[in-house]
């Protein structure tokens, strides 16, 4: 009956999905019917029953589950989301890619270029470590050690004078033709230059024994802000002397109270002029992080360098902004007259939004005021997170201590020409007030 033969043929025109899934004869051919677009509807039925079909080749699974998450990992979106405009100045301490690690990829494991990430902008800290070492070895040449040399420390407290006894120096550089060098040694006890000592030449010698003592009248109590500065010559009869190099012993008190001779070792360090002690400045550092506002307050300098023929000078103190090797803005205290120990006690202020902290220094210079001329350059110092040394900790002190006025004493020293070359811009630092 026609109505028997059509009911008999629904079961498998209804389930086209079902008949090429159980046939025998389509097994072999199925890995052709899945390059077929118009399969893939069927396909993603037959994944739907295989919970419950046993009869599926275990074959025919996989190809279908691999097809299947080809085509939805290709729809999966990586990019990173957009930031915030107020948060641009975090950007720079954000690495500039984003962790391969980060995406979620289920339970199946990340592809193969996620296995082995690429190279191309990522960081080598190797690199960066090498640069370091060559430039700890380039300073290390420029400090080079030129000998030795021993020398003893005593104080008598009855006559109130420092004694200072040259013992020896060990393995000079030979600075003549004839392999050898003439040596002696100068001594001053900074900041005082006028009263300079001497010791004996001895001739053709790398390893001198001079037994000399040297005294320097001194009260006891000034001794903390004294320096002792050794100076190594080559002696030249008929030229100018050489200089060998030089020893600074800041503090007096490093190996002992002074109260009995105490022997001293020090290398002699590379030098090819005497350096000169321009004197030191005390100012203190103050940031309100809410205000914007950095506080330089100019306390006093001492010692500074005679610029008149007088043997005074008429110090003032001049303080740039700084950003980007560029100078901002600059502000400058009162002139004192005749003097080498001048106390300001003046506060300058700059207004520095927070997020531009870590851009600016500060350039403190002392100057000589001329009435006929130019201004002289006595010393100068620098504060900030890309200065050295004390500056650059006086800077992070201050940033954390907020609203606490840090002070310290700093060595002027003089103007390097990367610093003399910076001009005037228009800020382009925003203004808080």
């Amino acid at each position: 009956m026609p109505w028997r033969n059509k009911e008999a043929s629904s079961p498998s025109s209804a389930n086209p999905a079902s008949e090429i899934l159980q046939s025998p004869s389509s097994r072999g051919n199925m890995a052709d019917k899945l390059k077929d677009p118009s399969a893939l509807g069927f396909l993603e039925a037959a994944v739907k029953i295989s919970h419950t079909s046993p009869d599926i080749p275990a074959e025919v699974q996989m190809s279908v589950k691999e097809h299947i998450m080809r085509h939805t990992k290709l729809q999966r979106q990586t990019t990173e989301p957009a930031s915030s405009t107020r948060h641009t100045s975090f950007k720079r301490h954000l690495p500039r890619q984003m962790h391969v690690s980060s995406v979620d990829y289920g339970n199946e494991l990340p592809p193969a270029a996620a296995e082995q990430p690429t190279s191309i902008g990522r960081i080598k800290p190797e690199l960066y470590k090498q640069k370091s070492v060559d430039g700890d070895e380039a300073k290390s040449e420029a400090a080079k050690s030129c000998g030795k040399i021993n020398f003893s420390l005593r104080y008598d407290y009855e006559s109130e004078t420092l004694i200072v006894r040259i013992l020896k120096a060990f393995d000079l550089p030979a600075k003549d033709f004839c392999g050898s060098s003439d040596p002696y040694v100068k001594i001053y006890l900074l900041p005082d230059r006028k009263c300079k000592l001497q010791t004996r030449v001895h001739r053709k010698t790398l390893n001198p024994t001079f037994d000399e003592n040297f005294h320097f009248p001194v009260p006891y109590e000034e001794l903390a802000d004294r320096k002792l500065h050794l100076s190594v010559f080559d002696f030249d009869r008929f030229s100018r002397h050489d200089m060998i190099g030089e020893v600074i012993l800041d503090n007096l008190f490093e190996a002992s109270d002074l109260s009995r001779e105490t022997s001293i070792w020090k290398d002699i360090q590379y030098a090819t002029s005497e350096s000169v002690d321009l004197g030191e400045i005390m100012f203190s550092l103050c940031y309100l992080p809410t205000a914007g506002r950095l506080t330089l307050t100019v306390i006093k300098c001492r010692n500074l360098k005679a610029m008149d023929i007088t043997g005074y000078s008429d110090p003032y103190v001049k303080v740039s902004l700084l950003c980007d090797g560029r100078r901002l803005k600059k502000k400058k205290t009162t002139i004192k007259k005749n003097t080498l120990n001048p106390v300001y006690n003046e506060a300058i202020i700059f207004d520095i939004p927070p997020e531009n902290m870590d851009q600016v220094s500060l350039l403190i210079s002392v100057m000589d005021y001329d009435r006929v001329g130019h201004n002289e350059i006595i010393g100068v110092c620098r504060v900030g997170i890309s200065a050295e040394g004390l500056g650059r900790d006086h800077w992070n002190e201050m940033l954390a201590y907020p609203r606490k006025p840090i002070a310290h004493w700093h060595c002027l020293a003089e103007l390097v020409d990367s610093w003399s070359s910076m001009h005037e811009t228009p800020s382009s630092i925003p203004s808080t007030a």
